[in-house]
């Protein structure tokens, strides 16, 4: 019994001790990780052609952008077709007197569709055809402008007529009829008649009656300008514009549209009859070529006519100057001209012709055909029109692959520093020539010495000459490029001035 009583005892004790023994906790379920906020969307980008710097071509590129957005009173507008105009040449060079520090983003006219209105903007709704007109900034998929600055296209107008109309007509405008003061039965001369302005002036002017309208293009452009109104075409290239008027009009014109500036604003001037007017509004005769050219820079600003008030009145001859950009201010004014022409368009009396029209990949090819003075009409970019390749003969632009003339400053100092470093060789030369003297001396006998020998020994043989190669430094190469630049990059060459303006007529 006692065995069996401890037995029982142990296994209640046993018991009791599984009892006791705690159980494992189950092991707790991991807690879901919290989700990741949402990323934010993007900033939206769109295709814009920048400004890089002043120079050539290659100083132009198409970059994606931050979109902008329709501010205060602003609308937003994706654009179809943005005009370029010669001003934009010349900024690209550095000759603008509105120049903006690249980089920037030009244009400053085009037309498209509204996309978005702005706060406090009313007369205006999404979806609508229209041509907007800014100091810069066009150049863009979207852009954003102040409602102020913008006008509902003509059903029949397509967005490359629009993005030609802003700045040429009004431009054109603004000459002819407030400060030409156009009227029946006068004379105009209208300078780069195929040109933007030049076109968009000829079909203005033949909106008044009786006006007689002589035009500067060359020789392979006459048919066109002929059809778009010129009455006397007249090939600068070839003939002295002046004469050529003077033979028909002895007295001259009453109005000369001046985009060329120095040499022939004096020309103009002495064109004009008494009460006549010279409204002068670019200097294109400073361009030449792709990149600025300090040289014909000076020529043109010397050349530029300096008039005393008393010689106009003595002559009866007024000066105007314009250019559509300092008009800011004036927005009614521009709003109320701009309304005139789009009626003309509508009742068939002006048409802006269309030259061409690039991607705006191809804005460097664009500015060429115009640099070069191949467009006849206005020339377009459109950020919806694929490149295309160059056709075969028209190598798009080199710029980067050109060697650049060095100026005229380079060259001297290029040529100072080779005359010192041919100074220094004559130096090394003439020491050398010393040292091999001073050997030559120290291992001849004296005379005395010299003559003992020659009794008792045979002649001794002749020593060696040392001869020292003096290269002539003029023989050199760099010699002779030094030489060459002596001559005068100036070389007087005949009819320049004529080919000078051969590059300028042709402009925008």
């Amino acid at each position: 019994m006692a065995e069996g009583g401890d037995a029982a005892t142990v296994a209640h004790e046993a018991g009791n001790a599984v009892q006791e023994t705690p159980k494992a906790e189950p092991e707790k379920a991991a807690a879901p990780a919290e989700p990741a906020p949402p990323a934010e969307p993007a900033e939206p980008t769109v295709r814009t052609i920048v400004l890089t710097g002043h120079g050539g071509y290659d100083k132009l590129s198409v970059q994606q952008k931050p979109q902008p957005k329709a501010g205060k009173g602003e609308v937003l507008v994706r654009v179809k077709a943005a005009g370029l105009n010669f001003s934009e040449l010349m900024v690209r060079q550095g000759l603008h007197d509105r120049m903006t520090k690249p980089p920037v983003v030009l244009g400053m006219e085009a037309a498209g569709v509204i996309e978005e209105l702005g706060e406090d903007v009313s007369g205006l709704e999404v979806g609508q055809n229209v041509i907007c007109l800014a100091q810069t900034g066009m150049w863009r998929e979207i852009v954003a402008v102040p409602a102020t600055n913008v006008f509902i296209m003509p059903e029949e107008m397509s967005y490359e007529e629009g993005a030609a109309i802003p700045l040429s007509y009004l431009t054109a405008y603004f000459m002819l009829f407030d400060f030409g003061n156009l009227r029946p039965g006068k004379s105009l001369l209208v300078h780069i008649a195929a040109g933007g302005v030049g076109w968009a002036a000829t079909q203005l002017a033949k909106t008044v009656d009786n006006v007689t309208i002589f035009g500067t293009a060359s020789a392979s452009k006459h048919d066109a300008i002929k059809e778009n109104g010129v009455d006397h075409p007249i090939d600068y290239r070839t003939r002295d514009y002046a004469e050529e008027i003077k033979n028909i009009s002895p007295k001259g014109v009453d109005v000369v549209l001046d985009p060329l500036g120095g040499a022939d604003t004096s020309k103009g001037l002495q064109l004009l009859r008494p009460m006549g007017k010279i409204v002068t509004y670019g200097s294109a005769n400073m361009v030449k070529g792709e990149n600025r050219n300090l040289m014909k820079m000076a020529k043109t600003l010397w050349q530029s006519t300096s008039v005393s008030p008393v010689s106009l009145v003595k002559t009866n001859k007024a000066i105007a100057g314009f250019q559509l950009a300092h008009l800011t201010g004036e927005i009614e004014l521009v709003r109320s001209a701009f309304q005139d022409i789009l009626n003309m368009y509508k009742d068939g009396k002006i048409k802006p012709r269309i030259d061409s029209v690039w991607a705006f990949e191809q804005v460097a090819e664009a500015m060429q055909q115009m640099n070069e003075r191949r467009n006849i009409g206005k020339v377009i970019l459109s950020p919806e029109k694929e490149p295309t390749k160059p056709a075969e003969g028209d190598a798009a632009p080199t710029s980067p692959l050109k060697k650049k003339k060095p100026s005229l400053f380079r060259r001297l100092s290029k040529r100072a520093s080779r005359s010192k470093d041919e100074g220094e060789k004559k130096d090394e030369v003439k020491q050398t020539e010393e040292k091999v003297d001073e050997a030559v001396k120290e291992e001849a006998p004296t005379e005395p010495a010299a003559q003992e020998e020659k009794k008792d020994e045979a002649p001794a043989e002749e020593p060696e000459k040392i001869e020292v190669a003096v290269e002539n430094p003029a023989e050199t190469d760099d010699a002779k490029a030094a030489a060459a630049d002596v001559v005068p990059d100036d070389k007087p060459v005949e009819n320049e001035e004529k080919a000078d303006g051969d590059a300028s007529q042709e402009a925008n």
